[in-house]
Parts: C-alpha cells; sequence; structure tokens
C-alpha cells in the first residue's frame, strides 16, 4: 500500500537596510519542527535589488534547513540501530 505524505515549508524574509534575513520552517509532523536560516548582505559597491537579497537569504536557508533534516534524520537512525551514522549530503 502506498502512503503520500506532504510536507510543506513556509519561508520567512525580512529585509532591512541592504540586509536579508530569512527563516526556513518544516513542519513534517507532530513534534517535528525545523527551521533553517540564511542571510545576506548588499555589497557597497553592488545596485540595491532586493530580489536578488531575497533569493540568496531563501537560498541559504532552504540549504541549511536540509543540512539539518539530514541531521534528524542520522540521529533517528542512531536511536534504532544504535550505530554510529554518517549519512552523505
Amino acid at each position: 500500500m502506498s502512503t503520500s505524505k506532504r510536507w510543506n515549508v513556509e519561508v520567512l524574509v525580512d529585509e532591512e537596510a541592504g540586509r536579508t534575513y530569512a527563516e526556513a520552517c518544516l513542519q513534517s509532523g507532530a513534534d517535528t519542527r525545523l527551521v533553517g536560516v540564511g542571510r545576506a548582505k548588499l555589497h557597497p559597491s553592488d545596485r540595491d535589488i532586493p530580489e536578488i537579497g531575497d533569493e540568496l537569504a531563501a537560498a541559504r536557508a532552504l540549504c541549511d534547513l536540509g543540512q539539518r533534516l539530514l541531521l534528524a534524520a542520522a540521529g533517528d537512525i542512531q536511536a534504532v540501530t544504535h550505530e554510529p551514522v554518517h549519512l552523505a549530503r
């Protein structure tokens, strides 16, 4: 029997004075909530295009979330197997 699940990731972006902050939040179960964080900073010689800062900060937050999810999975596997776990990226 096949089981489908839907996990939603909410990305929150805040920008102020050339600095952009993003959080990627995953709620995958009743007790499982993971948050990845990303930042971007406008270089003084660059044109201020807020969308680019948003994209960079959001991408970094999603990468951070992915790493945290891998670590959570490794911890869960280790709890079951009682063996050290090393997951490749």
